[in-house]
């Protein structure tokens, strides 16, 4: 249970922002605060810190206007102090890592009575390389495979040059902190590749920069803070890389996931796993080519002189075995002379995941070459970090060393990703548990045919479960869509989140009968496409001219289709989102509602979520169709397919829930804040007459309800 002084400290500095700041009191606010605290203070820990409780996660579904962000830091924030943790505030988007990052945590430090530090944390490649950026400036190359890897950039060394002087001048001021996202100025990505590294070239305090290491400056300050601000994607590949890699280890950390239904998603596609047949044999090609100048370079060194040695036969061995696989994936999706003129890419998915025998045979060999070559790439990058340290003698040279490193760090990253992929399609997936997705993508890149094998787990739910809900101290799941149907099985599902977790959707602070969700007469079903392209016409020109209107398109075929039908006079008030910059076009909603014009934003699925405009700049939002997604991509398809084998729907488990969460999100942009008000119209008849339609509608909020019969 939560002590009386800690209770007490959380009430005083929720007390003392509410009244320095002038706030109103929240109901589902303090509810949110209370809710947290009880789950984080009531985790059991040993006599070493270490988590015995396993009641240790709230999911807490918060809808706009309840103020989660503050009630979240001072719940949390106390609580991991007193039992020395690390908060780590995770989000999904940069928006909101901004806020929490230069508005919410300075404000809660200035407010509340408080003490606490916090830093942002970004990984590796956001920073620049000091021992790359000196490289740069010298006019050296960074490392040998720039001939062979970057040969349509080498021609811009100049321009290399220029920035790095400037970078290097400005860092060495302490004008600049070597991260890339506070550069002044868009740095190309070519440019940047050659100025970072990645965690396996990085040779940490070997490296005779480390003093002055951007990436490492910031980890310090991570290690004397409190509150630590990263994102999703940093989070996962930290727990990727075995945990406490980037950030410290979650058994010392309590983690708070804002937007956390992003979590999931964003979760698989760490997962995944692709490998180019053509974009490898060039990988190999530069090792095979870099051969003689290893030897002679690094072949002093015995153990690096038998690895060399076995490199020749190993990579001979390799290149028709690629070729095979090449030939294989083009019978396989029945192009066997390749795309035709017409084509661009042609994907081809595996049923249930299960592969052909052949396929498999020539997998497993695969999985066996990559196995070796990266066992063999790094012992010898081993041995070339060691040559780095002073007190190691290893016979080679700190300078061939340090030369050679970069290429063969890189290439050993390489095999490792192939050797994931193969060993994904080697796998046998277990019986009755869902399967990998395995797909097979044909294309052309720079106009050579390339043929791509992929694989993905359907369901990250048990990753997540065993790297991250059951290694942290506690953890915060919230947003304010979480629950589809008004339920939080789909997300348990998806996230891998146990029933013995706490979970609650807080009230609303807004009074939802300010709005009108309508479904008027002239709704149809979107199956007849030309009869619902034309009633969205229809309503689309019937809007009052002063609107400020927000039509939501799942299609944007069906999108252009509808603006070019418009009237000249009508389409004049139109902002299309393929047509403009996301920021642009909403500065020009914007001005154009503030001179009175009226305005009507067309936009796509993205814009149902992350687009706020309050007040009088949104009062009618349109919803062309209910949002459901055709499971059509490899993965959505694979699962359908497997949850169709243990007699379920695809459909109802799936499809559904997912449409509610999005339709929640979509009827969300209109009600920002407490004044709000206006009208949310559904031109999708299926929402009446179809079984679904009613679980769609009571899933939402209370608004007052316009249907025509």
């Amino acid at each position: 249970m939560l002590d009386t002084a800690l209770k007490s400290e959380i009430q005083d500095a929720y007390r003392r922002v509410v009244e320095n700041l002038d706030l109103t009191p929240r109901y589902g606010q303090r509810l949110m605060i209370a809710e947290i605290a009880r789950t984080l203070g009531g985790i059991e820990s040993d006599d070493e810190g270490k988590r015995k409780s396993d009641n240790h996660v709230c999911v807490l579904e918060a809808g706009t206007g309840t103020g989660k962000t503050l009630a979240y830091l001072i719940a949390a924030l106390p609580i991991a102090k007193a039992r020395g943790k690390r908060l780590i505030i995770s989000t999904a988007t940069v928006a909101l890592q901004e806020q929490v990052l230069n508005h919410d945590l300075p404000s809660l430090a200035s407010h509340s009575g408080l003490a606490f530090r916090y830093a942002l944390a970004k990984g590796r490649g956001r920073y620049v390389c000091v021992a790359r950026l000196d490289q740069a400036l010298e006019g050296a190359e960074p490392n040998p495979t720039l001939s062979l890897f970057e040969q349509s950039q080498h021609a811009q060394s100049s321009d290399l040059g220029v920035i790095a002087s400037d970078m290097a001048e400005a860092y060495g001021q302490g004008e600049w902190e070597g991260d890339r996202d506070n550069w002044p100025h868009a740095i190309d990505d070519a440019h940047w590749r050659r100025l970072t590294v990645d965690h396996r070239q990085c040779t940490g305090r070997r490296c005779g920069h480390f003093g002055a290491c951007a990436f490492f400056r910031s980890r310090r300050e991570l290690e004397n803070a409190d509150v630590i601000v990263a994102n999703h994607d940093l989070v996962l590949a930290d727990l990727a890389l075995g945990g406490g890699a980037i950030l410290p280890d979650p058994a010392d950390c309590i983690f708070v996931f804002d937007e956390g239904h992003h979590l999931p998603d964003k979760a698989l596609s760490h997962f995944a796993h692709r490998f180019a047949v053509n974009g490898c044999l060039r990988w190999l090609k530069t090792l095979k080519s870099s051969l003689t100048d290893l030897n002679q370079g690094l072949a002093v060194q015995p153990t690096v002189a038998r690895l060399l040695a076995g490199l020749p036969e190993l990579i001979h061995t390799l290149e028709p075995a690629l070729g095979d696989v090449f030939s294989t994936g083009h019978q396989l999706a029945g192009r066997a002379n390749g795309l035709s003129d017409e084509e661009s890419t042609l994907q081809s998915r595996f049923e249930k995941g299960e592969i052909p025998d052949a396929l498999r045979e020539q997998a497993e060999q695969l999985l066996t070459l990559f196995a070796t070559l990266s066992r063999s790439l790094e012992s010898i990058s081993d041995v070339l970090r060691e040559s780095l340290d002073p007190d190691k003698q290893t016979g080679l040279d700190r300078e061939q060393a340090e030369t050679w490193l970069p290429l063969v760090a890189l290439l050993h990253g390489r095999a490792l990703d192939a050797h994931s992929l193969w060993q994904a399609f080697s796998d046998r997936d277990a019986a009755n548990a869902p399967p990998s997705a395995r797909w097979i993508t044909l294309s052309r890149v720079a106009g050579e045919p390339e043929i791509e094998f992929s694989a993905s787990p359907v369901s990250a739910a048990h990753t997540l479960a065993k790297h991250l809900w059951g290694r942290c101290h506690g953890a915060v799941v919230t947003s304010a869509t979480l629950t589809a149907l008004g339920r939080f099985e789909r997300l348990q599902e998806r996230a891998g989140l146990a029933n013995r977790y706490r979970y609650q959707a807080l009230p609303s602070p807004f009074d939802y009968a300010n709005a009108v969700l309508s479904v008027p007469k002239e709704a149809t079903d979107p199956s007849d496409r030309d009869a619902h392209e034309k009633a969205i016409v229809d309503f689309v020109t019937q809007l009052a001219d002063r609107e400020a209107a927000l039509v939501l398109f799942s299609s944007r075929a069906q999108l252009r289709g509808v603006e070019k039908a418009l009237s000249e006079a009508v389409r004049e008030r139109v902002l299309a989102q393929d047509a403009l910059p996301k920021r642009e076009l909403i500065e020009r909603h914007r001005t154009a509602v503030d001179s009175g014009q009226g305005s009507i934003i067309f936009g796509l699925a993205s814009f149902a979520e992350g687009i706020d405009l309050p007040g009088d700049y949104l009062t009618h939002v349109v919803i062309t169709r209910l949002p459901f997604a055709v499971p059509d991509d490899p993965v959505g398809a694979t699962l359908a397919e497997w949850i169709e084998s243990q007699g379920g729907n695809p459909f109802m488990r799936i499809s559904v829930p997912d449409a509610s969460i999005k339709l929640v999100q979509a009827c969300g942009r209109l009600i920002r804040k407490e004044s709000d008000k206006g009208t949310i119209t559904l031109l999708d008849k299926r929402v009446i007459t179809r079984r679904y339609g009613q679980a769609l509608l009571d899933a939402l909020p209370p608004f007052r309800r316009e249907i025509a019969s």
